[in-house]
């Protein structure tokens, strides 16, 4: 593979869009990970589409992160935001207009790099429908999720249906840590091939600045001892765990304690709710003097919080990951996290950071004091925190074992000897596209409606 044209990919991010700002609603470690992996592939040789769906019409339909790497939008649904448990049945439409695009510029993409359940789906379609070759990341497993939530959703039934058969029939599968490929195997299927190649960070970025530059900057005293949260507001995140085991801390009434809460959308969307519900529990326990909630945190700006905080919480009930996790060790801030899923992978206990059961308001107090009240091995944790990011979690890293598997399953393939006739075998395929959506929709709605959730304990 020696030219551009030859060495193209398709990442789909159906409901995590590559190209929004990240803290916005549903925008998070996937919509970092494929925009960093389609950024890093495209330095690469790669030619990078990422394609996503359309929420609004002020959005532009095609957005170029550099010459080789755009982010495509398609109409799939309402233009509007939609929950990403209300958007399967628009799927349907996103594989037709993503065969229309291959059509309009007399591509076709050999292989596709999906990532969630929603966008496995459409890429099983596209392989049942022009035999493109489909690699795929979770990031999310809802076996594992529905055993962390009281209210499961009525697509359970469909999405554990999905999950489990693009385990079995991808090409590969995308782990991004140990812990993550053991509950594939325990949880959905032992068939399938699954390669384990991790997220990544920004190693420039992240650990470009000193904590007390970072203080003087966002104007934190430089005695002060600093707790930090960066993410969504979801139930799920843990941030309750947080702000209770913040006040419970032994520093607790002195002047030098400080939780900052980062992430989060506007007033109004669904994370609005989870934010009134943390504000509310911060003023009853008395909390908001030395809470702050900063907010949605730009990409420019979240390196400066990372090196300021003493330490960084990731109090989520689950993490197939943790992102955040990196990027706070990137920057040489030790992390005190949920022993549970990836987290238990990324962060070293007792060597870059320290792990509590999830939801233990207690065990996260404890482990939250032992870091504020050691400065020299905070310090310590910090170093090997940086140490262990550049070691494993570079995005560059990550990329070319990307590159490396789709090199390998992009085996030369019988071509079109000219653009005409791609276009024209392209335009076949989407003649009989909406035939195969239509069966193979009513196909899974019908093997999926009548299961219970069958959910592992």
């Amino acid at each position: 593979m020696n030219s551009t044209t030859e060495k193209r990919i398709a990442l789909i991010s159906v409901h995590g869009d590559p190209a929004i700002e990240i803290g916005k609603e549903e925008a998070g470690g996937q919509n970092v990970y494929v925009r960093n992996v389609g950024e890093a592939l495209a330095q690469l040789g790669w030619q990078v589409d990422m394609f996503t769906r359309k929420v609004s019409l002020e959005q532009d339909s095609i957005v170029k992160h550099s010459d080789n790497c755009r982010t495509i939008r398609l109409k799939a649904g309402p233009l509007e935001f939609v929950p990403r448990d209300e958007i399967f049945e628009f799927l349907p439409e996103f594989v037709d207009n993503f065969l229309k695009f291959q059509v309009k510029n007399g591509i076709k993409y050999e292989l596709v790099h999906t990532n969630y359940w929603l966008s496995s789906w459409v890429g099983m379609q596209l392989n049942k429908i022009q035999h493109s070759k489909q690699v795929h990341t979770y990031h999310s497993l809802g076996a594992v999720k529905y055993n962390t939530i009281e209210n499961i959703p009525q697509i359970a039934s469909v999405r554990l249906a999905v999950e489990k058969d693009v385990l079995e029939k991808a090409e590969r599968i995308v782990a991004t840590s140990p812990q993550e490929q053991e509950h594939m195997r325990s949880l959905v299927s032992t068939k399938g091939n699954i390669d384990i190649i991790p997220c990544g960070t920004d190693i420039q970025r992240f650990g470009s600045i000193a904590r007390e530059a970072a203080r003087a900057e966002l104007g934190i005293d430089k005695e002060a001892k600093v707790v930090l949260y960066v993410g969504r507001f979801d139930p799920r995140k843990g941030i309750e765990t947080l702000v209770r085991a913040v006040n419970e801390s032994e520093l607790r009434d002195s002047k030098n304690l400080q939780l900052i809460i980062g992430g989060g959308s506007t007033p109004g969307n669904s994370d609005g709710i989870e934010r009134a519900r943390i504000e509310q529990i911060v003023n009853e326990l008395g909390m908001s003097d030395f809470t702050t909630f900063a907010g949605r945190l730009s990409q420019d700006i979240l390196p400066t919080y990372y090196a300021a905080a003493d330490v960084c919480v990731v109090p989520s009930h689950y993490e197939p990951f943790g992102l955040v996790a990196i990027e706070a060790m990137a920057s040489s801030t030790p992390v005190v996290a949920s022993d549970v899923g990836g987290l238990q992978f990324t962060v070293v206990n007792e060597e870059t950071g320290l792990l509590a059961a999830p939801q233990d308001v207690d065990a996260f107090a404890s482990a939250i004091d032992r870091i504020l009240l050691a400065p020299e091995w905070r310090d310590e944790l910090g170093k090997a925190g940086r140490k262990r990011v550049e070691t494993k979690f570079s995005w560059d890293g990550v990329a070319h074992q990307l590159s490396e598997l789709y090199s390998e399953l992009l085996q030369p393939q019988p071509v079109a000897s000219t653009a005409k006739e791609l276009v024209e075998s392209t335009a076949e395929l989407v003649q009989s596209a909406a035939k195969e959506l239509v069966e193979s929709t009513v196909e899974l709605v019908q093997s999926t409606a009548k299961q219970p959730v069958l959910v592992a304990k």
